[in-house]
This record gives C-alpha cells, structure tokens and sequence, in this order.
C-alpha cells in the first residue's frame, strides 16, 4: 500500500450499501465538511434534462471549453448525487478543459436497472441535439465515470453503438465496476479498503433487482466490443474491480479498439480522492490529461 494512502485507511467509514439512506447521508455529510472547489474561473449551471422522469444535470464550463464529457459518478449506483460529485466535477473541468455534464441519475435499490442507465443515456441524447446551443462540437462529447459510472459510461458506448446513436468520442472507465458475476481473483478480495468483495455483492444486488443481466447492466457480459470508441481504463491494485477493468481493456484491445490502460500500484477503490497523496495527483492529472487529448481538434 502506497504510505501516503496507508495512513489514511484507519480514517475511512466501512460503506453501507446495506442501508442507503444512511449511507447517503453519511457520505454527503463527509463531502459538506471539505473545503469547496474553486469554480471562479468557470459557470456551474443547473439545469432539468427533459426525460421521463426529467434528470438533473450540473453543467461545469471553464473558459474556452474545448468539447464536453458526460460524467457519471461513483458510488455503485446507490450512492452519490450533483453534490457530493461537485468537488470532482469542478476540478475535472479544470484540469481537462471540457465541458463537464455530472449527472444525478437515479439511484438504487429504489430505482434499479435500467433506470440509473435510461437516464444517463438521456442525457447523451440531450446533449447531442443541444450541443450547439452549449457551445459544443457534437463530434467531440465523450463519456466518463468511477466505478458503477463507469459501467453507466461503457453500457452508454455499447447502446449508441448498437442504436446506431450518437457518435461518442471517447470513454473514460477509471475503477470501473462491469461485471456482476465476480469470478476474478480480485472480486474475491475480503479485506481491502473501501470495497471489498461482500460490499460489492451488496451494491450488484441493489442495481440489478430483478432485471434480466443484459450488457447495458453489466457491460463485461458483451460478446462483441468491437466499434467502440477509444478507451481511457485505470484501474486500482488493491481493488476488488481490478482485474475485471484490466480484462474489459484487453478485451477492447483485441476488438479493435484503442486503449491506454494504467494499473496504479499501491492503491485502493477511490483512494485518488485521498488529494494529498502524490499518487492521487498523478492519477488525477494523467486521467484529465487523456480526457483532453481525446477531445482535441
């Protein structure tokens, strides 16, 4: 474990997917007490994005904003929201340029699949036809998210694709949770910080109901990856969703697919929230720098 991180872990509340609202409240309250992002230098907008039910949406647009990500936050699909997404959303928009669409999609277990990935992809649409009244070039909109976004983000990629929808310029899957079948060796982990493999089990539970698994729940379960847009993939070493992240990326590779793949050693699920660390910044930084190079002229 990275000694940066290490001294961290003893700090970080066990999740309680088991118990939701107390698990939101928790860590809403954790968000709340840390310092804001500076958003000086750019417009935050709320706005409602017509859908059934309407989404909410925060629009980050820093000066000269060069293209846009949809971005979909962590938590499993059962925890997160607009607000406590606001510190990494405000800080993406900086650090890669982009317009930062954060999407606060529905949440689990009361709305399980599809809802959270209906409204996610509503959003695409929006944006989409919208992109001109934002300022976007509708050929430069990527999507993104950690963890349960980043399955929102991959399944957004393999609808569009298979709709024939919008063209999506690029994915950014950091720490992404895509496969409900767990059968990798790090899904197996019981002791890691964060998440481990029973908090895992819990979280698929909530998001699936009983819903049949189709890719767009679990986008591990495609058998065809090929025409997907290209691939930003990080993945965390002591992660129960490691190597389910490392074999999604191979598997992109082999269809076809552009990919830059980093696998951080030392670090666990969410740990680059933990600022301080130098390896926290390293992978902040690498990750905004791929998101601005796909979204270039």
């Amino acid at each position: 474990m990275d000694p940066e991180l290490e001294a961290f872990i003893p700090l970080l509340p066990r999740p309680r997917y088991d118990d939701p609202v107390t698990e939101r409240k928790t860590v809403a309250q954790l968000v709340a007490s840390l310092p804001p992002p500076d958003t000086s230098a750019m417009e935050v907008t709320d706005l409602s994005v017509p859908a059934e039910p309407e989404v909410p949406v925060r629009i980050y647009r820093p000066l000269q904003a060069q293209g846009a990500v949809i971005w979909l936050h962590g938590g499993g699909c059962v925890v997160g929201g607009l607000d406590i997404e606001h510190p990494w959303a405000a800080r993406l928009a900086e650090a890669s340029g982009a317009l930062v669409v954060s999407v606060g999609f529905r949440l689990a277990p009361e709305h399980p699949f599809p809802a959270p990935f209906d409204d996610a992809y509503a959003v695409l649409l929006w944006l989409t036809e919208h992109a001109a009244d934002l300022g976007v070039d509708p050929e430069r909109i990527a999507v993104g998210g950690l963890s349960g976004g980043a399955r929102l983000a991959a399944a957004m990629t393999l609808r569009a694709r298979d709709e024939q929808g919008p063209a999506i310029r690029y994915q950014v899957l950091n720490q992404p949770s895509i496969d409900d079948r767990m059968e990798t060796p790090s899904s197996r982990f019981t002791d890691t910080p964060r998440l481990d493999s029973d908090i895992l089990a819990t979280a698929w539970r909530a998001y699936l109901g009983s819903a049949p698994v189709t890719p767009y729940a679990a986008p591990a379960r495609a058998d065809d990856l090929s025409g997907l847009p290209p691939a930003y993939v990080a993945t965390a070493e002591f992660d129960p969703l490691r190597d389910e992240g490392i074999g999604y990326a191979l598997r992109l590779l082999q269809a076809g697919v552009p990919v830059e793949l980093h696998q951080w050693p030392g670090t666990f699920h969410g740990s680059n929230a933990i600022l301080s660390a130098e390896v926290s910044q390293r992978q902040n930084a690498e990750l905004a720098a791929a998101l601005r190079r796909a979204l270039a002229d």
